[in-house]
């Protein structure tokens, strides 16, 4: 059997990802803050939690070393677990910013560095970070939450350079608004003193409610993608995105350029 570690497993995504790799004959090392909140993966056949903390050297240090103990191989690692951000520069808070820095860049940097030399010594491996669309394109209010996903793509792609020669492949998987535990978790600004701010927040939250409702079936399709790439993974660096609003929003961006893209953005949020 295969082994994957999955980071952020307790919930959402990363949660379902467990549950589909073991069902399809995978080990699967689940790894969380919080074992507690986990605790429904327990007894799930070729499911094994683990206590990480992707922000923390030192806990992911501590636990690399009981999964080798554990585990004389691994297979792939999936960097899942994130935060979500939305705010105004102008009212944004140093510990949301350092949180969701951490959580999400530092955390698949840290993560990818304790494991790259396993899968150096092994001679494979594959990492799959998982990224969304908005490591693409930029949108209103994502300051904070695109930045760190630009951060990941552009990581993962420059890491992928550096590990060809030991047989190591790197993938980013990117999505839209997926039905999960993700948005109802994302922090936001408080009501501020200015009002176009307040309506502009209020746009942007109907937005993204209306649109995580209607992708019904985007989260099936992100776990079967992920499952695919796992079980073939591609020898060079890969950039899958998943979904019509996530490939839309791309060959929109990719197409249109930034002065026009900006100008429809513009247009669909203050008309």
């Amino acid at each position: 059997m295969k082994n994957v570690i999955i980071t952020g497993a307790s919930g959402g995504i990363g949660k379902e990802l467990a549950v589909h790799f073991a069902k399809n004959n995978w080990n699967v090392i689940a790894t969380m803050l919080c074992l507690e909140q986990g605790k429904e993966l327990r007894n799930i056949p070729n499911i094994h939690c683990y206590l990480l903390d992707v922000t923390s050297t030192e806990s992911i240090t501590v636990a690399k070393q009981k999964i080798l103990q554990d585990f004389k191989t691994i297979d792939v690692v999936i960097n899942n677990a994130g935060i979500g951000y939305r705010s105004f520069v102008e009212f944004s808070e140093d510990e949301e910013i350092n949180n969701i820095v951490d959580v999400n860049w530092l955390g698949v940097v840290k993560v990818c560095r304790a494991f790259t030399s396993v899968f150096r010594k092994q001679n494979k491996g594959h990492f799959i970070n998982i990224s969304s669309i908005a490591g693409l394109v930029n949108l209103p209010l994502g300051s904070f939450y695109h930045s760190t996903k630009h951060a990941v793509e552009s990581f993962s792609e420059c890491m992928a350079y550096e590990l060809m020669n030991f047989n190591i492949s790197v993938s980013t998987v990117q999505f839209g608004n997926t039905p999960s535990n993700f948005q109802k978790n994302v922090t936001r600004c408080n009501r501020t003193p200015v009002k176009c701010y307040n309506e502009l927040m209020e746009k942007i939250s109907t937005v993204v409610e209306g649109k995580t409702k209607k992708n019904v079936d985007l989260k099936q399709n992100i776990i079967t993608k992920v499952f695919e790439i796992a079980e073939n993974p591609p020898k060079k660096f890969k950039r899958n995105t998943i979904g019509f609003d996530a490939n839309a929003l791309n060959v929109l961006r990719n197409f249109l350029g930034y002065r026009l893209f900006g100008r429809i953005i513009r247009y669909s949020v203050f008309k």
